[in-house]
């Protein structure tokens, strides 16, 4: 099998299978399915998340994760940016309600603060950073941005986090009404991750290179 080259520093399969189709056939030579792995997959431990900024913590696990596998590595870090609270729950977004990742939690209590909130002042973004590191110390950040408006309802079955809540500006129907596709199309994540794809592209052809 041929050795990997890019780690995504992230047990989320979704996000891996994400990035292994905006690779495929992107770079002559790699073999999306067995060069491109998630951490679990490359033995690395999830890094700690202490930074201020969205850019800062990709960076921070990108970083870390090409120090210790010496691989390239590929990080993003996202959430919600609502204007009335000038900009949280942002980098707390996974964690609003004081569990992290209670997803129900964090939406009772984003809707509870909102309540008496009207529509014009609704408005929010979902915020992605993605970040690259190679074992040689490159670096490179983008992000990507979706913006809308918070429901005072949830609706739909798909996606996670606020999805249910949020609704893409012109779209009529929140983030969870969008079929996976439709969603991966316009999400915060592709963008960013879109923006980062001629970097990926440069650092992932001289790693073939070096095998």
């Amino acid at each position: 099998m041929s050795q990997p080259v890019l780690v995504l520093a992230s047990h989320n399969q979704g996000k891996l299978r994400e990035l292994r189709e905006l690779l495929r056939g992107q770079v002559p030579g790699l073999d999306v399915d067995s060069q491109v792995i998630d951490a679990a997959t490359a033995g690395a431990t999830d890094p700690v998340e202490d930074q201020v900024t969205f850019q800062g913590n990709a960076l921070k696990k990108a970083r870390e994760i090409a120090a210790s596998t010496g691989l390239v590595a590929l990080a993003d870090d996202s959430g919600l940016s609502v204007d009335v609270l000038g900009g949280a729950p942002g980098i707390f977004s996974a964690r609003w309600s004081g569990v992290h990742g209670n997803d129900e939690a964090n939406i009772d209590l984003l809707l509870a603060q909102l309540g008496d909130i009207a529509a014009e002042h609704r408005g929010a973004q979902f915020v992605c950073a993605a970040a690259l590191a190679t074992p040689d110390g490159g670096e490179h950040v983008e992000l990507g941005q979706v913006e809308g408006l918070l429901r005072t309802e949830r609706a739909g079955e798909h996606g996670f986090g606020y999805d249910p809540i949020f609704e893409p500006a012109g779209a009529g129907k929140s983030m969870a009404e969008h079929t996976p596709e439709e969603k991966n199309a316009i999400s915060h994540r592709a963008r960013a991750f879109a923006a980062l794809l001629p970097a990926i592209v440069e650092a992932v052809s001289k790693a073939l290179e070096n095998n």
